[in-house]
């Protein structure tokens, strides 16, 4: 069986020959130290898992994460960064991020989370099915896409699939560690608030339908009500 791919975009000499030795006995890594490079890499090769620092030159990981989500919606993205503020963790999720490590970090770690998110991107990948309608909305969860009129919002696949679970038991009490196992694999605080990110995201969207809302549960999870 073919070794997966992973991107790994780190500026830091050291740190990036250490992490791509270790991560090199499990994947195959390709490493650059700037995002422009690494983003031109990503263009015109197929890789399973993106690993970017925050902090690049020529182009950052903020921004490179949003270009690689714009051609593709699907692949992980974990973030390694020494930047500790809880906003830019925010940030890295509402870009797109799976996770968004502090350094410094441990291999074990990093290596647990890159085989929940491989493991995940074969789970979560929605099925063939039809569109379906939200109240004044058409989701397409093949393409990843929510249509209102001429309007159509791109969605990430873990959004897609987030909603999906959420549309297939409408008007029912979704718990929390029932979506974050079926989406994440886990459910450990962190994914809860990448998880806490996406329903934000969902809920802007749907804001101006008066029939649908994602209400909070206290202590026990989440409810789709819509028509």
């Amino acid at each position: 069986m073919s070794r997966k791919k992973i991107l790994y975009v780190e500026d830091d000499n050291t740190l990036a020959f250490l992490t791509s030795d270790n991560l090199e006995q499990y994947y195959e890594v390709v490493h650059f130290a700037n995002g422009k490079d690494a983003f031109d890499a990503f263009k015109k090769e197929e890789f399973d898992l993106c690993i970017l620092d925050v902090m690049l030159p020529e182009m950052d990981g903020f921004e490179l994460a949003a270009a690689i989500r714009e051609r593709n919606l699907a692949v992980p993205i974990i973030f390694l960064s020494a930047k500790t503020l809880k906003e830019d963790r925010i940030k890295g999720l509402k870009l797109g991020a799976d996770d968004y490590l502090i350094k410094p970090y441990s291999i074990e770690e990093l290596i647990l989370k890159i085989e929940v998110f491989l493991q995940r991107s074969h789970k979560v990948t929605p099925t063939k099915s039809t569109a379906c309608t939200i109240g004044s909305f058409t989701f397409d969860p093949e393409n990843y896409v929510i249509i209102k009129g001429d309007e159509k919002i791109s969605l990430t696949e873990r959004e897609s699939a987030l909603l999906k679970l959420f549309i297939d038991n409408k008007n029912t009490i979704l718990k929390r560690e029932k979506i974050l196992r079926e989406l994440w694999g886990t459910d450990d605080y962190f994914m809860g608030r990448s998880m806490d990110v996406f329903i934000s995201r969902l809920r802007k969207i749907f804001k101006d339908d008066e029939t649908i809302r994602i209400e909070n549960i206290p202590r026990i999870g989440f409810k789709l009500v819509a028509p």
